[in-house]
């Protein structure tokens, strides 16, 4: 993949959430960035880790999680393309959760070092990462309530919702199709549910008429049932520069 596609990932994402410079521009697109290939559900940086360097997703689908002494798994998060899901290992020296990918990946590698002098050198950069950085909180927020306070077939819509209007920014809605590659397992993961009750819900939504999913791929067949379920209210994406 050619370099300036490469950064063009991250900077197309800060366009979006926090507007740039071309002079910011100028200095992403100069950043040192090793690219390496990972397999789906390959470890990226586990929990207890000493991270050295920064993952930027160019392509593919990242997880964060946490597994307890029992084996269960908690999905906290799922990243796509343009974010930087372990921002916080540049200043939280040791990783307390972990990093996987979901689908096979493109990831790009960017020293701490780097990053430090990128953000002593240019404020409006490191004022950049960190609103980032409070916008990942945010959709934490969000995700604890989804999880805490919603009966499974609202914390699925939900899910799907975000993970869309996440896509759309970076063009990866087709219509009303979008990629979200979960197996049921892993939706259980997500919301915290048995990979069985997982199957029930998505049966549930496709019977009501408001979703397909099959093969990791989502076509919403009733746009409003599907926005009433779920109860969304995406100003936590904080999706513009102004939000």
């Amino acid at each position: 993949m050619p370099s300036d596609a490469i950064r063009a990932a991250l900077i197309s994402r800060l366009r979006v959430s926090s507007g740039i410079s071309e002079d910011d521009v100028k200095e992403i697109e100069a950043l040192p960035i090793s690219v390496r290939q990972f397999p789906a559900e390959t470890p990226v940086v586990r929990d207890g880790e000493r991270a050295t360097d920064c993952c930027l997703i160019v392509d593919g689908f990242c997880v964060r999680s946490k597994t307890i002494s029992s084996g269960k798994r908690q999905i906290l998060s799922i990243h796509i393309p343009g974010e930087i899901p372990d921002l916080m290992s540049l200043f939280l020296h040791v990783m307390d959760h972990d990093l996987t990918t979901l689908t096979p990946c493109t990831l790009g590698f960017i020293n701490h070092e780097t990053l430090r002098k990128l953000h002593h050198r240019r404020v409006t950069l490191a004022e950049m990462f960190w609103r980032d950085t409070l916008i990942d909180a945010a959709m934490f927020r969000e995700w604890i309530v989804n999880v805490g306070q919603r009966p499974a077939p609202a914390r699925l819509a939900h899910v799907m919702i975000e993970l869309r209007e996440r896509l759309r920014l970076i063009d990866r809605v087709d219509g009303s199709s979008f990629e979200m590659p979960l197996t049921q397992e892993q939706i259980g993961e997500a919301l915290g549910i048995t990979a069985v009750h997982a199957n029930r819900v998505i049966k549930q939504l496709r019977q009501d008429g408001i979703v397909e999913f099959h093969r990791g791929r989502v076509t919403v067949l009733d746009e409003p049932k599907l926005l009433e379920l779920a109860d969304f209210d995406g100003r936590y994406l904080h999706q513009s520069p102004t939000l």
